[in-house]
C-alpha cells in the first residue's frame, strides 16, 4: 500500500546523540481497541527533544499476504506542537484474521528501528451502537449539522438543532454580523479538550457522561463566535484577545459568570485579609480588610505571547475581562476597530502631535519582544488610543482592584481551576487522544465521505476510565450547585488515584475510600451490562444514570449493604420530545 499522500525528500539528518526505544511512543486510533475493519491510524510521537524535523519514518505491517509498508515524516502537531509522526487511516484491517500483528517502525536517516504488536479482535466484538452507527446531517436556518446515529445527539437532535440557530443568531446579532453561508457543526459523541474546537468546522463534545463540562450551549457559543470572527477578518487576530472575545461574548467561560469580579479573585491577597475557606467553612468571620485574592494573575505581555500554554481558566479569564475592560472604557465600535487592525511584522509607528511622547509603541522601548504577539499589540493600541500595552494593563489592574471580593465566587474560582486541572490530569495518564494541546481531531470532511465513525465512537473505557469520568461528573455538578466541600473532596479523591496511576503502584480505588465507593458501584453496573454517565452518592444509596446498547437512559437506585452494593430498582428516563 502506498502512502495517501506522496512523502517529500527526507531532510538531512542532523548530528545527534543514539536513538532509544523508550524515547517513543506509538499511539493507535481507533482508541479503546482495535478490531478487524478497522482503518487503523498511527501516531509515532518523540518523547524526548530530537532533531527530527522533516525526517521520515517507515512502518511496516506483517500481514498473512506479507507485508505492507507505510511512510510519514515528522512534525509538529497540535497546539501544543508535539514532535510526531502522523499516519492518518493509513493500514485498513478490512479481511485480515484477528489476532496480533507485528508492526516494525524505522528512522532511516539515524538507522534505527523497533518493533511495535498490535491485537485486532473480532469484527462481530465492536461495542455498540457503533456496528449500526453512521453520519448524518441535519440543515437549519445557519448551520449543517453532523451527528452519528444511536448518540446522545441522535436522541436530542431536535433540541440541538433549535439551540444551534437560537446560539448563531445571538452571537451573530452581538457581533452584527450577517451569516455569508452556512456555519457547518459536528456534535461528538466523546470528550475532546475541553469540549470544543473551531477550525474548518466546529465540534463540540455532546455525550451523557461530559467529564469536561456540564454546559455544551456555552462551549457551542464560543467556538461560534470563533468561526464568526474569522469571517470578520483581521490579519492579526492575537491568541489572547481572540480567545477572550469568545468568552466576552458567551458571558462566560464554561457557564455564564460574572467575568469582572471573578478576574479580581485572581489579585495577590491584601494584608489583614481572610481565606475564603475559612470564612465559608464558619471557622473565620469575615474581615473589614476582605477576602485574600488567589495570588494567580498573569502578566499582560507574557500572557498574551504564550496564551495556550499558559494556566488555561486563568488566562481564558484574563483574557475575557480584559476585552470587557477595553469595550465597557472605549465602547464596542472603537474596540472592534483596533481589534481588526492588528498586524503582524509591523515597524514600530512614529509619534506624532496626537500620540503622547511616553506612549511611542517602540518594542524596543518597552521590553516587549519585535516580532511578538504582544509587539502587534502594542503598535495597535498606540495607534487607536495612545496608550502602551503596559498602561492598559495599569488601568485594567486598578478596576479589578476596585472589586470587592466575596467568599463564594473566590471559592468557585478555586475550584474551578482545580477541577480543569484535574480533567486534564485525567486526560494526559488515561485519555491522551483527548489532551486539548494534542487532541486527535481527524478531518471531518473525510470521515463522513468515507463512513468512518470509530475515532470519535471509541474511547478508554475500562472501569478505572469510567469510575474517574463519573466522579469528575460528580465534581463538576457540585461546582454548579455551589457545593464547595464536595467538590473539595472528590478532587482529592480522584488525584488519590491518579497518583497511584502515575506511580504504577497498583490498586489506585484502595488508597481513597470514596473513590473505592465509586469504582464499587462502576463494577457492578458494568457486571450487570450497564454502561454509567453519572453517578451520585449519598451515605449508603446510589443513584446511576446509565444506558445499555443505545442511548436512552435508565435511573438505577442502589443501595449499600454489608456485602456490597445491591441494584434496588431501575427506571426507564424518557427521551426528549
Amino acid at each position: 500500500m502506498s502512502p495517501t499522500n506522496p512523502i517529500p525528500p527526507a531532510l538531512p539528518a542532523p548530528p545527534s546523540g543514539e536513538l532509544q526505544e523508550q524515547d517513543f511512543i506509538v499511539r493507535v486510533h481507533p482508541d479503546g481497541g482495535l478490531y478487524v475493519g478497522d482503518r487503523v491510524s498511527l501516531e509515532v510521537i518523540a518523547l524526548e527533544p530530537a532533531d527530527l524535523v522533516g525526517q521520515v519514518v517507515d512502518v511496516e505491517v506483517v500481514e498473512e499476504q506479507g507485508e505492507i509498508g507505510l511512510q510519514a515524516q515528522f512534525g509538529h502537531y497540535g497546539i501544543g506542537g508535539r514532535l510526531q509522526a502522523t499516519l492518518t487511516w493509513s493500514w485498513n484491517t478490512s479481511g485480515l484474521a484477528p489476532g496480533d500483528y507485528d508492526v516494525s517502525i524505522s528512522i532511516p536517516s539515524r538507522d534505527f528501528s523497533w518493533i511495535e504488536t498490535f491485537t485486532l479482535l473480532p469484527a462481530e466484538q465492536v461495542p455498540p451502537p457503533e456496528p449500526q452507527a453512521s453520519w448524518a446531517v441535519s440543515e437549519t436556518d445557519c448551520c449543517l449539522v453532523h451527528h452519528i446515529t444511536g448518540t446522545a445527539a441522535d436522541r436530542d437532535l431536535k433540541a440541538l438543532l433549535e439551540m444551534v440557530d437560537e446560539r448563531t443568531k445571538n452571537a451573530a446579532r452581538l457581533m452584527g454580523i450577517e451569516s455569508d453561508g452556512p456555519l457547518e457543526i459536528t456534535f461528538l459523541p466523546r470528550v475532546l479538550g475541553h469540549g470544543g474546537f473551531a477550525g474548518p468546522e466546529i465540534s463540540v463534545s455532546y455525550l451523557d457522561r461530559n467529564y469536561a463540562t456540564s454546559n455544551p450551549e456555552v462551549v457551542l457559543h464560543h467556538e461560534i463566535v470563533h468561526e464568526l470572527d474569522s469571517r470578520l477578518g483581521g490579519e492579526m487576530r492575537p491568541s489572547l484577545l481572540s480567545e477572550g472575545l469568545a468568552v466576552y461574548l458567551t458571558g462566560g467561560h464554561f457557564k455564564p459568570e460574572p467575568l469582572t469580579p471573578r478576574a479580581a479573585a485572581l489579585l495577590p491577597p491584601l494584608p489583614g485579609c481572610i481565606q475564603a475557606q475559612e470564612v465559608l467553612a464558619g471557622r473565620t468571620p469575615a474581615s473589614q480588610d476582605g477576602v485574600c485574592g488567589l495570588n494567580w494573575y498573569l502578566p499582560l505581555i507574557p500572557l498574551m505571547d504564550n496564551f495556550y500554554l499558559s494556566q488555561h481558566e486563568v488566562g481564558y479569564l484574563q483574557a475575557a475581562s480584559l476585552i470587557e475592560f477595553m469595550v465597557d472604557s472605549w465602547g464596542w465600535e472603537a474596540f472592534d476597530a483596533f481589534y481588526r487592525n492588528i498586524h503582524s511584522n509591523q515597524t514600530p509607528l512614529a509619534v506624532t502631535s496626537e500620540t503622547p511622547a511616553f506612549s511611542s509603541g517602540n518594542p524596543g522601548e518597552t521590553g516587549i519582544s519585535l516580532g511578538s504577539q504582544a509587539a502587534a499589540v502594542n503598535t495597535a493600541l498606540v495607534a487607536h488610543f495612545g496608550i502602551t500595552i503596559q498602561q492598559l494593563e495599569s488601568q485594567y489592574l486598578a478596576a479589578l482592584q476596585e472589586e470587592t471580593l466575596h467568599p463564594e465566587l473566590v471559592e468557585d474560582v478555586r475550584l474551578s481551576v482545580g477541577f480543569f486541572e484535574t480533567v486534564r490530569r485525567y486526560q494526559q495518564l488515561l485519555d491522551p487522544s483527548a489532551y486539548f494541546l494534542t487532541a486527535w481531531l481527524p478531518d471531518g470532511k473525510m470521515m463522513r465521505e468515507q463512513g468512518l465513525v470509530a475515532d470519535y465512537l471509541r474511547r478508554p473505557s475500562t472501569p478505572q476510565n469510567l469510575t474517574l469520568e463519573v466522579m469528575l461528573v460528580a465534581a463538576d455538578e457540585a461546582i454548579q450547585n455551589g457545593e464547595f466541600a464536595s467538590v473539595e473532596r472528590i478532587l482529592q479523591s480522584i488525584n488519590t488515584v491518579l497518583d497511584s496511576v502515575q506511580e504504577e503502584s497498583g490498586r489506585a480505588f484502595l488508597k481513597d475510600n470514596l473513590a473505592a465507593r465509586y469504582h464499587a458501584v462502576v463494577s457492578l453496573l458494568l457486571a450487570q451490562g450497564y454502561q454509567p454517565h453519572k453517578v451520585s452518592l449519598e451515605n449508603d444509596q446510589a443513584q446511576a444514570w446509565v444506558s445499555t446498547s443505545g442511548p436512552d437512559l435508565e435511573l438505577i437506585i442502589m443501595e449499600d449493604f454489608t456485602g456490597g452494593w445491591a441494584i434496588k430498582e431501575s427506571t426507564q428516563i424518557p427521551a426528549p420530545p
